[in-house]
C-alpha cells in the first residue's frame, strides 16, 4: 500500500514516533501541488494547516488536517477529517471524521497503519481539540484577570489533573492561531467558547509583530 504524506517537519517526527507497519511505503511531499505526481497512491494525507481540498486529485482518499473545518463546509467526495494539531497525531487512538459511505475505506487505511481511531461527530474541534482550547482559552481568562502567571497556572493544571502539558505549554506546542481560530468558529454559535481577552490580543499583537508572507 502506498501513502502520500504532506507535512511539516513536527508532524513527520510524530507520524515516525507513533509508529506504522513495516509493509507500508509512504513519500513524504512538502507541497501539497506534488500529490499529482502519484497516481497511483491509496491516499493522501494533508497534514499541514488546511488550505483547500477542492483541488486535490477527487479520485483519491483523502485524509486532511480539519480541526475546525466540517465536511458540510465542502462538496469534495472522499474526505477524511483528522486532527493532526501538533501533539495530537502520536497519541494512542486518532480522532477522525467521515462521511459512513467513506468508513471502510477510511478503515482500511488506518488497519494497514496500525492506528487505533475513534470516529467523532463532524463538529469543529472534534473532541480533544475542543476541549483542550477551552482549558487554554480558561488559563487566559485567569492570566487576563491577575490569577497566576503563566508559569503558576502550568504547573498547578499539570499537578492537580497529569496532563503532559499545562495550558500555556499546550497553546505554545498547538500555536495560538489554531485555538483562536478554533475558538472563534465554535463561540459564533455557543457563548461558552467565547475567546479571552488575553488570548485575543496576545494572537493580534503576534500577528503585528510578525510579518504575513
Amino acid at each position: 500500500m502506498q501513502l502520500v504524506v504532506c507535512a511539516d517537519s513536527t508532524i513527520k517526527a510524530e507520524w515516525l514516533e507513533k509508529g506504522y507497519f513495516s509493509d507500508m511505503e509512504l513519500i513524504w511531499i512538502e507541497d501539497s501541488n506534488e500529490f499529482q505526481e502519484f497516481p497511483g497512491a491509496d491516499a493522501l494525507f494533508d497534514l499541514k494547516d488546511f488550505t483547500n481540498v477542492e483541488h486535490y486529485p477527487k479520485n483519491k482518499l483523502l485524509f486532511f488536517n480539519g480541526v475546525a473545518d466540517t465536511l458540510n463546509d465542502f462538496s469534495r467526495p472522499r474526505t477524511i477529517r483528522i486532527n493532526a494539531w501538533p501533539g495530537f497525531l502520536k497519541r494512542n487512538i486518532v480522532e477522525v471524521v467521515c462521511d459512513d459511505t467513506d468508513e471502510s475505506s477510511m478503515k482500511n487505511i488506518l488497519d494497514a497503519l496500525g492506528w487505533q481511531y475513534l470516529k467523532t461527530e463532524d463538529v469543529p474541534g472534534m473532541i480533544a481539540a475542543r476541549v483542550v482550547s477551552m482549558i487554554v482559552n480558561e488559563a487566559y481568562f485567569a492570566l487576563g484577570e491577575g490569577v497566576s502567571s503563566r508559569e503558576e497556572i502550568d504547573i498547578a493544571m499539570k499537578l492537580g489533573t497529569n496532563y503532559p502539558w499545562g495550558p500555556f505549554e499546550w497553546a505554545e506546542k498547538i500555536g495560538l492561531n489554531r485555538i483562536y481560530s478554533l475558538l472563534s468558529k465554535l463561540a459564533a454559535t455557543d457563548s461558552r467558547y467565547e475567546v479571552a481577552h488575553a488570548l485575543e490580543e496576545e494572537v493580534k499583537n503576534k500577528k503585528i509583530e510578525t510579518p504575513q508572507k
